[in-house]
């Protein structure tokens, strides 16, 4: 991996641990069939990179994709 390619990786995962920071620490998210998880643990994860995380940082990639296409919006 280059030193570009890693500096987006680690510019993504901050970027989904912010989005992350944003949810009450009182919630549970469920992430498919993979279970449920506090906010606490979804960003042990993405810091970790593991499938659970990887998952997270997917959804939330597409998530800000469909916002910036519109797609959320029916335009």
């Amino acid at each position: 991996m280059s030193k570009l390619e890693n500096s987006i990786d680690k510019e993504i995962k901050q970027l989904v641990i912010e989005r992350l920071k944003t949810i009450p620490r009182d919630k549970k998210l469920s992430i498919g069939g993979m279970g449920n998880f506090t906010v606490d643990e979804l960003i042990k994860r993405v810091e970790k990179s593991d499938n659970v995380g990887q998952k997270v940082i997917e959804v939330q990639m597409e998530f800000l994709q469909s916002l910036k296409t519109g797609a959320l919006l029916n335009e």
